[in-house]
């Protein structure tokens, strides 16, 4: 049974906006930064804009942004897939994929969500503590980082570019 335990994100299945499965797999050779987000949220404003600039300078290197809408966290999220994907797209222009709405803490957290914080832990253990927790992951599926909700997308960039090995 060993053999089947998941080792990298791309060993993972997810849903879109529509309800229909995706598998991450799709995704293998690319530069990923996964983030849990919400709509009502005092990062949303900032977070959004600043995923937008990241996605728009580096998705023609191989970087994808997966973004996953929870409402865990003061029910910041509370709207339908359908509503989420139109805030996403329409008022921040998200152009990365908007998956359906997870679970990222408890026993009914999304597998990927599991995974993801098993693989790095955060301040307060492997719990998420906030909307906007983003993890790093390199080409070949494995996470590399975790970076706090109050940790800005574009501070992280240099990390992102030097994962993509870009100048």
């Amino acid at each position: 049974m060993a053999s089947e335990a998941k080792k990298t994100v791309y060993d993972f299945t997810v849903k879109d906006v529509k309800g229909q499965e995706v598998e991450l797999s799709k995704y293998k050779g690319k530069v990923l930064l996964i983030v849990n987000v919400a709509s009502q949220c005092g990062f949303t404003n900032s977070n959004y804009p600043e995923l937008t600039t990241l996605y728009q300078k580096y998705k023609d290197q191989g970087f994808e942004i997966l973004a996953f809408p929870c409402n865990q966290f003061g029910g910041q999220e509370p709207g339908s897939n359908e509503e989420i994907q139109e805030f996403a797209c329409t008022r921040f222009k998200a152009e990365y994929p908007v998956f359906s709405k997870v679970n990222v803490n408890g026993k009914d957290a999304d597998p990927l969500y599991k995974f993801l914080k098993s693989s790095k832990g955060g301040f307060l253990g492997d719990s998420i503590k906030w909307n906007f927790t983003k993890f790093l992951v390199n080409r070949d599926g494995e996470v590399i980082d975790r970076y706090s909700p109050t940790t800005s997308p574009l501070s992280i960039e240099k990390d992102i570019k030097k994962v993509l090995n870009v100048a």
